[in-house]
């Protein structure tokens, strides 16, 4: 398998805010951003897998700014890392109001994705190489990511979360 940068996956998909999506105060509803949120980051996944790819887990979404009816949601994903198959990908959610010329960061949120092939058997994905700082500061932060999922999922020991431990004691 070729490796590849997270600039392969790079993915923006932008949303229009309509009255479907809003509560009653007239801001997006938590769990339409979700969905679209699920989708942008499958598809960042899938770019970088050159599979089918299905949801493992969600993590660390943050609802930072409420977001408006008649907003436009832009939702930027990209792979920042890529275990044996599994991916992690990075959103980035803002929220542009037009006609006032606004934009702020709404949201931010880890999703990991598992690849599949034809017959729903995990398969593994290409390696991920980062090009530049900000992709090595993901890439690296991914790693403790994973180890906390794994941990608060009951999948790893504590003690056995290395990249985790070192972060709270000294060697």
């Amino acid at each position: 398998m070729t490796p590849k940068s997270p600039q392969d996956s790079h993915t923006i998909m932008n949303e229009l805010v309509l009255p479907n999506d809003t509560n009653t105060l007239n801001n997006l509803m938590g769990g339409r951003l979700l969905h679209w949120m699920d989708i942008a980051a499958a598809i960042a996944a899938q770019k970088h897998c050159n599979r089918i790819v299905v949801t493992a887990s969600v993590d660390t979404v943050s609802f930072k700014h409420p977001v408006k009816l008649g907003d436009v949601i832009s939702i930027e994903s990209k792979v920042t890392r890529a275990f044996n198959t599994s991916v992690e990908v990075r959103l980035d959610v803002w929220a542009q109001n037009i006609p006032s010329g606004t934009k702020v960061k709404s949201n931010e949120a880890y999703y990991t994705f598992v690849a599949l092939d034809g017959d729903s058997r995990v398969v593994p994905v290409p390696e991920l190489i980062p090009q530049t700082e900000e992709d090595l500061m993901y890439f690296d932060g991914a790693l403790r990511r994973r180890q906390l999922r794994l941990v608060l999922a009951g999948r790893m020991k504590a003690e056995d979360a290395t990249e985790l431990k070192a972060l709270f004691f000294k060697a």
